[in-house]
């Protein structure tokens, strides 16, 4: 077999794949999409959470001896990790 035959062959065999994966994906149903939406469990109030963690960036390295930013910072951890301190329990 020549080289001009097994091109010929080669090039026939890449249109029929294409044209497989076209009408492959032509005909291929849309799924619905679901959105869900993730609802956050209020704990305390988040406002004096939020002041506090402002004011515990604000102070600088003493946050790390400050018994309130320490308090802040586990109560919004276990708010982002969705856990309850053990305090709670």
């Amino acid at each position: 077999m020549d080289g001009k035959t097994l091109a010929r062959i080669g090039a026939v065999a890449f249109v029929a794949v294409a044209i497989t994966a076209s009408v492959i994906e032509l005909t291929r149903k849309e799924e619905a999409t679901e959105i869900r939406t993730v609802s956050r469990p209020l704990v305390g109030d988040s406002g004096s959470l939020r002041a506090a963690l402002r004011h515990c960036r604000d102070i600088g390295e003493a946050a790390g001896r400050d018994a309130t930013c320490l308090k802040a910072w586990s109560e919004n951890r276990d708010r982002f990790l969705g856990t309850t301190s053990p305090e709670a329990h």
